[in-house]
C-alpha cells in the first residue's frame, strides 16, 4: 500500500518546478507507487502557472525577503510537509543553508545539496578549477583578463556568459576579439562577472546527465540524454545508455561529494565527453527520465525520507519532443489567489486539445 505523503515544490512558475511537479504526478499514477503525493506548490507570483496545478498553490515573499524563510516555515508546520522540493536556482543558497532550520522547526526534509556543493556548481569559473583539480575533462575556460591569450590558445568562437547564470541569459557565442569586448562589457553592465569558455562544436553531441546520491554520497541512480536546445532548455531529447557520459558524470558527484541532486553537462570531444556545467540541483528534464524508468524526485523522497535502499540504473531509450502547453483559471479564480494568497488544482484547468 502506497504511503501518503504531502511536499512542498517552491518557485512553480519555473521549468524547473514544473518538471519536479510532473514527476510527482506521474509516481501518483505508477501502479507499483510506494508514495501517494500530496503536492503543494509556492511561488511568489499569482501568475506563476505551476501555481494552480499543485493540490494546493500558495503565495509567498521572494527568496530575497527577510520573510521568505518563515513563510516557507509555517507553510511546511500549517501543511504537516515531509520534504521540500526547490525549483529554482535563486533559492537553491537560502534553503540550504536553513535547511536544518526548517527540519528542527517543521520536521521537512529539504532536498538540496549542501551549500558548498552549490556554491561550486552555481559559479562556472569554480566549477572549472574544481573539474580541473580534480582531473576531470572539461572545456577549457579564463576569466576576461587573460581573453587575449585565451583566444589565442583555443581560437575563435569563444563561449562567454556569467559566471553565475542559467539557462542560456547573457550567453554569447564571439566570433571576433571585439565580439568578446562586448560579450564582457554587456554582462558586466548587467551586475555580472563573466567567464570565457572554449567553444565546443559538436551540437548534436551534447549530453545532460542526472545524478542522484543518497545522504552517505553513494550514487542511487544515472541516467543521461543527448539533447537540443532552445533558449537554454532541452526541447529534444534521446534517453539511452550513452556510458561515457553517465560514468563521467558519476565520477564527477563522486568527487565534488554530492548529496541529492546533480546535474553534468557535457559535450563529446572525440570519445571523450568534456564538461562544461555541473547544476546542484533537479533538472528541467526530469520528467523526461521519469518517463524513461528513472523518477528522480520520487528516487530521492524514498532513500532521503523513507530510508530505502535505491540502486537503479536501468531505463528505457526513449525520445521526447516538447510543446507549450496552457493552464487556465478564470478571471475570479486570479484575482481570489491574489487577494487571500492561495489556490488549488480544482481552480484550474488544461484541456485536452493536443
Amino acid at each position: 500500500m502506497a504511503r501518503n505523503a504531502t511536499v512542498l515544490v517552491t518557485a512553480a512558475g519555473t521549468v524547473v518546478a514544473q518538471g519536479i511537479i510532473k514527476s510527482l504526478r506521474y509516481a501518483n499514477s505508477g501502479r507499483s507507487r510506494r508514495v501517494r503525493y500530496r503536492i503543494v506548490t509556492a511561488d511568489m507570483s499569482a501568475q506563476a502557472a505551476g501555481l494552480y496545478r499543485g493540490d494546493m498553490g500558495i503565495l509567498v515573499p521572494s527568496a530575497s525577503s527577510k520573510d521568505y524563510l518563515d513563510s516557507i516555515s509555517a507553510v511546511c508546520s500549517k501543511e504537516e510537509v515531509s520534504a521540500v522540493f526547490v525549483g529554482s536556482d535563486e533559492e537553491l543558497s537560502v534553503l540550504a543553508a536553513s535547511a536544518s532550520r526548517i527540519e528542527k522547526e517543521t520536521g521537512a526534509t529539504v532536498m538540496t545539496n549542501s551549500e558548498g556543493v552549490i556554491a561550486i556548481g552555481r559559479d562556472k569559473w569554480r566549477t572549472f578549477e574544481f573539474l580541473k583539480k580534480n582531473g576531470l575533462p572539461c572545456a577549457e575556460s579564463a576569466l576576461p583578463r587573460r581573453r587575449r591569450s585565451f583566444v589565442r590558445e583555443f581560437g575563435l568562437p569563444v563561449v562567454v556568459k556569467p559566471r553565475e547564470g542559467h539557462g542560456s541569459l547573457q550567453l554569447f557565442i564571439a566570433n571576433s576579439s571585439e565580439e568578446v569586448d562586448r560579450a564582457i562589457e554587456s554582462i558586466e553592465v548587467g551586475g555580472g562577472r563573466p567567464v570565457l569558455q572554449q567553444y565546443l562544436k559538436e551540437e548534436d553531441e551534447e549530453f545532460t546527465s542526472g545524478v542522484m546520491s543518497d545522504r552517505n554520497g553513494r550514487v542511487i541512480s544515472s541516467i543521461s540524454m543527448r539533447r537540443r536546445l532552445k533558449g537554454g532548455q532541452t526541447y529534444k531529447a534521446f534517453v539511452g545508455d550513452f556510458p561515457e557520459a553517465r560514468q563521467s558524470a558519476e565520477r564527477v558527484a563522486v568527487a565534488i561529494g554530492s548529496r541529492g541532486p546533480l546535474n553534468v553537462q557535457a559535450r563529446m570531444s572525440g570519445e571523450e565527453p568534456k564538461i562544461f556545467e555541473i547544476n546542484p540541483r533537479f533538472s528541467a528534464s526530469c520528467p523526461i527520465r521519469a518517463v524513461a524508468g528513472i523518477n528522480e524526485p520520487d528516487i530521492l523522497f524514498r532513500s532521503w525520507v523513507l530510508g530505502e535502499e535505491i540502486r537503479t540504473k536501468d531505463y528505457q531509450s526513449i525520445a521526447s519532443f516538447r510543446y507549450w502547453n496552457e493552464v487556465y483559471v478564470t478571471q475570479s479564480t486570479f484575482d481570489r489567489t491574489l487577494s487571500e494568497g492561495r489556490t488549488s488544482k480544482k481552480d484550474s484547468f488544461i484541456p485536452d486539445y493536443f
